[in-house]
């Protein structure tokens, strides 16, 4: 078997597991809202929306913007925006612009170590995600393969380079990709016969993309 492809997986090792330090982006509201839940308290939740300053909201109220929470369970708070229910974590990000206005884009906002997380859909089946500009391609984990219902063993095998060495994987398609409103297919991966997780956003999806960085938060424009 021959390498067919690099996946710089050196990220992986230092990457904090404290439901704090997440981040994600979302499909873009027609309100062109921008909320972030910034803690979580039994009964309420603290919001940012549109860069203000951090907010208490019990659970029911709905804010000025429209912003409803809905519920709080373990590490996570449902929201209604723009009458769609977000289920977020302490740090993760809700950015939009105006629908029907230039391109589709992405808001990511990196955690506390730099990293951007961000929650998707491969062929419909939701994925965590970490952005990682050194991955050829998306790669993805045993388990998130096996829920997504993908079959390895159709694909071309070969050995890719990871932080423990070199580890045995398939290159195969992926029919869709979906982050926020932008849905990309027929994308290049790479399944590897371990588990990794978060599964690596590599470069076969953010080539694709324009990619914009500014302090804290990373903004992806779709190109075509």
């Amino acid at each position: 078997m021959t390498r067919f492809l690099r996946v710089a997986l050196d990220c992986r090792r230092n990457l904090a597991r404290t439901l704090c330090l997440t981040a994600a982006c979302w499909p873009l509201l027609a309100c062109g809202a921008d909320v972030g839940l910034a803690g979580l308290f039994p009964g309420k939740v603290l919001l940012t929306i549109n860069g203000g300053a951090p907010r208490t909201v019990a659970v029911g109220a709905t804010t000025g913007e429209g912003v409803k929470v809905l519920a709080v369970e373990g590490d996570t708070a449902t929201l209604e925006i723009d009458g769609r229910r977000r289920v977020l974590r302490v740090g993760q990000n809700v950015a939009a612009q105006p629908s029907g206005k230039g391109p589709a884009k992405i808001v990511l906002t990196a955690d506390a170590q730099g990293h951007f997380y961000t929650t998707g859909k491969i062929n419909g089946t939701s994925v965590r995600f970490v952005v990682d500009t050194g991955a050829t391609l998306i790669a993805l984990g045993a388990s998130d393969a096996r829920r997504i219902g993908l079959d390895p063993n159709k694909g071309a095998k070969g050995y890719v380079n990871t932080a423990n060495g070199q580890a045995l994987a398939s290159r195969l398609k992926l029919d869709t990709v979906r982050v926020g409103d932008v849905t990309l297919n027929n994308i290049d991966a790479v399944v590897l016969q371990h588990e990794l997780s978060p599964a690596l956003l590599g470069m076969s999806f953010l080539n694709r993309m324009e990619m914009q960085r500014s302090a804290g938060t990373m903004t992806l424009i779709k190109r075509y």
